[in-house]
Order: structure tokens, then sequence, then C-alpha cells
């Protein structure tokens, strides 16, 4: 194994321990028939290509090291995504509260978004991992959104690549106007947040009663 894969296989391991304890949080809600605030659930290793990028953006050396570490919090990277943005501040909450995890650092880019109209909630926790040298914490972040601002940041995402960041200003101007009808988007799903989770809801029963009456028509056929 080289060198960086014995560097990441801890970050590894830990998105995929987080993915399963952040999904547990929703799988808890739904066997207690109450409505998750987490949508649902992603994560990532961030890729040495940006990882690269990161170094020569902080001005570090490219080299597996605890100063890359601390200078990078984000290379084990999960994702919780929200149907409404009230739920953002349950879910940090929810986070917060844990003892398998260590919140260290909040970014609110909600209430503060940035210039370029993104808005998220950034969780920087301190995660023990189990490795056959023993406990190794590592440092991974947490984005929480809505499922309207991760459309948005996606596209962003994708265009930065393409023009390395320096976007014409048409393009600066539609992201941040896109950026703002996204938020108003959540503003107004979440003043009719009761409509919709009983609408869910109903909706969920009535495909349960759809699929139990075809299972029994099916059973009837072959008997």
């Amino acid at each position: 194994m080289g060198q960086w894969e014995q560097f990441l296989d801890p970050y590894k391991q830990a998105v995929n321990e987080l993915k399963v304890k952040l999904k547990g949080i929703r799988a808890h809600y739904t066997v207690h028939n109450a409505t998750s605030p987490i949508e649902f659930v992603t994560g990532r290793l961030k890729p040495l290509a940006s990882i690269y990028d990161k170094t020569l953006e902080k001005r570090i050396p490219f080299v597996p090291s605890e100063q890359l570490a601390a200078e990078i919090p984000d290379i084990a990277g999960v994702r919780l995504m929200c149907q409404f943005v009230d739920d953002i501040e349950h879910v940090v909450e929810l986070i917060s509260k844990r003892h398998d995890m260590r919140v260290v650092e909040e970014r609110d880019y909600i209430s503060n978004k940035k210039q370029s109209g993104y808005r998220s909630y950034h969780l920087i926790v301190e995660y023990p991992v189990q490795t056959m040298h023993g406990e190794q914490k590592i440092l991974a972040e947490i984005q929480i959104r809505t499922l309207a601002m991760n459309f948005w940041a996606s596209i962003e995402h994708s265009l930065n690549y393409k023009y390395k960041g320096d976007f014409p200003e048409n393009i600066k101007s539609r992201l941040q106007s896109a950026a703002e009808a996204a938020f108003r988007l959540d503003e107004e799903m979440s003043l009719i947040r009761n409509e919709i989770q009983e609408a869910q809801v109903y909706f969920t029963e009535y495909k349960e009663q759809s699929t139990l009456g075809w299972k029994e028509r099916k059973r009837e056929e072959s008997e």
C-alpha cells in the first residue's frame, strides 16, 4: 500500500462509518413513525487532485502529514440533505449532542451566504477511527443543506471547473439570481410545511395499501 493510500485509509473508514451513523438518525425517526429532518445522506473522500490544489492554495507541502491533516479538514466529507430550511438547525443540534463525534468548528453559510450565493451549513467534527495501530482522530466535514441549495451548489461546482473560478459577469449574475430564487423556494415551502408532510404521509400510506392489494390479488390468482 502506497504512502497516500495509508494516509487516506482512515479517512475512507470515517466516511463509511459516518454515513451509516447519520443514516441511522433517519431510520430512528422512521421506526417511531416520525418525520425525519434528514432526507438522505451521501459521502466522499476528497480526490488527490483536489488535495493537491488545496496545498497550493494554503502553501503547504503536498505530502501526507499532520500539518496537511490539520490544514485540510474536509478530506473526509459527508453531506446531509433536508427538505426544509428549519430542519438544518435541528440536524445541527442532533449532531452537536452526539458523544461519538465532537464538533470543533461551525460555518453558517445560510445566515451568512457567500458572495457567489452559496448557502449551506458546515460542521467540522473530530471523529475517532479504530485502526490496527489504535485509535486515530480524524477531522471530517459535514455539510447540511436543503435539496434546493444542493441543486444550486452542484451546478455552481460544475461551472467552477469549466471557468476555473473566473466566471463571466453574466454567468455570475445569473448564478446569484438563481441562488436567491432557490432560497425563496425554500422559504415558500417552509410556509406550507405541514400540508406537504401530511400529503407525503398520505401518499406513502396509499402506496403501501396499493402494494398490499396487488400482492393479495396475485396470491388469490395463484391459488
